[in-house]
């Protein structure tokens, strides 16, 4: 039984699809599929259910991949337990916000990747919450509250908020003074989903937090979409202080209302390797934790 047969094998498991088991590992889905009936036949026994939709485990199969991933990661430590971090080899799949990846990480990805040429990185950017275990990622920069209890969870600290309009916007309706003055404005409201919540502005009330109601012309899912419609001049924002900074040394936004900031955000990296993190991934999560150290409280 070949590890790398047993690879395949947990990368199906977790992806439920052969074919996103086949792109992750940069192999043939044929191959996969062929190593995964092998396999049974070894064991004696159908690990897999397969069907037009998807690929889902048999009670055999749950049982079984306990012990694969395990040997797995056994496999990968035990292979890089000589090797220097600039030797390293591997793929490294990793998800993070959109902004936070284009302003403070990939600026300083060339110099990571020269000292670690044999380690590839794989960077997904999005503002929404991917499914860790099903997509295949090795490791996630999540910002906000975390759900998914099944994950290890690194918790890194905080990022500090801020509001802010854009000149434009408070030229046209005055600056804020007091919470009482946010009934003639609007804020840019952001929904992930486009649901039913509704537009306000967050606020500390002595031990809680609670949320002024105001309206918004306009709703957007992104972090890029949401700043680029502050500068826009379309209403006031809440956001980490990390990401509006350079706009507001610049001068195309102004903080306002500093002593209603609302709830700090929490910053975590999620990995679902249990115990046993492959060493070329723990790099990249010590790197991303080094990147932000200094920019958390």
């Amino acid at each position: 039984m070949e590890t790398d047969t047993l690879k395949m094998f947990v990368k199906v498991a977790e992806l439920g699809s052969f074919t996103r088991a086949a792109e992750h590992l940069g192999l043939s889905k044929a191959r996969v599929s062929m190593a995964v009936r092998a396999l049974e036949a070894d064991v004696g026994s159908h690990l897999l259910q397969r069907s037009t939709r998807a690929v889902r485990l048999t009670p055999d199969g749950e049982t079984f991949l306990l012990r694969a991933r395990q040997l797995v990661n056994d496999a990968d430590e035990l292979a890089s337990l000589f090797q220097t971090p600039t030797s390293l080899r591997g793929r490294v799949r990793v998800d993070m916000p959109q902004s936070l990846a284009r302003s403070t990480f990939i600026p300083r990805l060339p110099e990571w990747l020269a000292a670690h040429p044999n380690i590839e990185v794989q960077l997904s950017t999005t503002d929404r919450r991917v499914d860790v275990i099903r997509e295949g990622f090795d490791c996630v920069l999540r910002v906000g509250n975390l759900q998914d209890s099944a994950l290890v969870a690194r918790r890194l600290g905080e990022f500090s908020m801020i509001n802010c309009a854009s000149p434009a916007y408070l030229r046209k309706h005055g600056t804020p003074r007091t919470l009482e003055d946010l009934k003639d404005h609007l804020v840019v409201h952001y929904s992930i989903g486009f649901g039913a919540d509704t537009p306000g502005f967050e606020y500390r009330d002595g031990n809680v937090y609670r949320e002024y109601p105001m309206r918004s012309l306009i709703t957007v899912n992104s972090t890029d979409s949401y700043n680029a419609a502050c500068l826009a001049g379309l209403g006031i924002v809440q956001s980490p202080r990390i990401g509006l900074m350079p706009s507001v040394m610049a001068g195309d936004l102004v903080e306002i209302l500093p002593q209603h900031t609302c709830q700090p955000m929490p910053v975590s990296i999620v990995h679902a390797h249990g115990r046993s993190v492959p060493r070329h991934v723990r790099l990249v999560m010590n790197w991303i934790t080094e990147v932000l150290k200094g920019r958390l409280t």
